[in-house]
This record gives C-alpha cells, structure tokens and sequence, in this order.
C-alpha cells in the first residue's frame, strides 16, 4: 500500500522573494535585461513563474529591486572596513578603489544599473537613487572630515570633487564596461586620490631648480627666442 504524500509545506513569503532575487541576479548577470526570462528565474528559483508576479510588478521592477539590494550589501560592507582604516589618504583611496574593483569584479552587474536603472525616466524616484547617493555621501565624508582637519582647502566645492572622482572613475571603464579594454583598479584609484589631494600643481621635488640640465637648457633657448620675437 502507498503511503500518502505529506502535502507540501509553504515557504515563508521572505524565503520565497530572496530565492527569486538571487535567482534573477543570476539570470541577470548572465543573460543581460533583454535575454533574462521570468520564466528562467522562476526555474531558477523553483517556483512558478506566476509567483513572481505577486511580489514584482515586472521584470524592470525585479531588475531595480535586485540593483537595491546589490547597493545595500556594498554600502554594509564599506562600512566595515572604513571603520578599520585610518588616515584621509588611505579611506579616500579604499572609497575609490572600492568602487573601481567592484566594475572590474562585476562588469554585468554595473552594465545593468548604467544602461537599464539610472537611465530610467523614474530613476530619481527610486530606492536606487537614493541609496546611490548614500554611497558617494561616504566619500565626500571623508574630504568633510580633511576639511574640518585642516588637512585639506576649505574652500572645496564638494559637489565638484564628486564629479570628479565618480566622473573620472566611469570615463576610466567605459572601454573596458563595453569590452574593450582593461582597468587596473589599484593604479586608476592611486592616480585618482593623487589628483583628488595634490591637484595638478608641481611638487617641490619637481621644480624648475631639479629639472634635468638638458632640460633646463630646452626651457632658456624657448625664452630667449621669445623675448627676441618680442623686441
């Protein structure tokens, strides 16, 4: 005699959204927006595909949940190693370095956010948004604390020195988003908190006075023959 099935038990609504969530950032990673299914996440999420739709309107509003919880985790864990490093240079290099080694770790995840979330007409109105700025927020509290420190001008326009950084870091890895080139994290997140604390004055070591004799001579022969153009 067959013994009777026990019916089968109900998982609990947050095990059933986090099974689907890391099933669509699978499917997301690996298929892109437009090649992702909510048929295959469902698969990968051993549910029914209807399931899905009580818990995501549609597929860009799983996409923009998955990109949420994606930010949440980094922004967790930023905040655990800067509170584990000292120093204005090295916190704003870790900030850079960070963000610059987790496109070169995730390309797929940060072409997703560029070409499918922030260029949505109801980007600004997103958790996304807001949690985007929490994460460049980390790094102009660094360059506040500098200020206050005294270690840094005070006359710095934060919001410039976001673009900047942020701006920088993205036209760095657009060829290599697009798959056509490389980024070394650690060489463009040196070069960029050089330029971020230094800007693009001359060191003392590099004055005039330790330039190079050849060099030295270069520079008089372009000044003389200026003057004598001028007389």
């Amino acid at each position: 005699m067959t013994r009777p099935q026990a019916p089968a038990t109900r998982r609990p609504r947050e095990e059933r959204i986090a099974d689907i969530m890391a099933a669509a950032s699978e499917e997301f990673r690996i298929s892109g927006f437009e090649g992702a299914s909510m048929a295959s996440i469902a698969r990968r999420a051993n549910v029914v595909e209807g399931s899905i739709y009580r818990f995501f309107t549609h597929k860009h509003d799983l996409l923009t949940k998955v990109v949420e919880q994606w930010y949440e985790d980094m922004l967790a864990d930023y905040a655990r190693q800067l509170s584990c490093i000292a120093g204005t240079r090295n916190r704003l290099r870790y900030m850079i370095w960070r963000h610059l080694k987790t496109i070169h770790d995730d390309p797929e995840m940060c072409r997703l956010m560029f070409d499918h979330v922030r260029s949505a007409p109801d980007y600004r109105d997103t958790a996304v948004f807001r949690l985007n700025r929490l994460y460049t927020l980390r790094t102009l509290e660094i360059v506040q604390e500098a200020m206050a420190a005294g270690r840094v001008r005070q006359d710095l326009d934060l919001t410039m020195v976001r673009d900047f950084i942020y701006g920088g870091v993205e036209h760095r890895s657009w060829a290599y988003l697009r798959s056509e080139g490389t980024i070394d994290p650690d060489a463009t997140a040196d070069a960029i908190v050089d330029l971020v604390l230094h800007g693009l004055c001359a060191r003392p070591e590099e004055a005039a006075e330790d330039l190079p004799i050849d060099r030295l001579e270069a520079l008089a022969t372009r000044l003389e023959a200026a003057v004598n153009g001028l007389g």
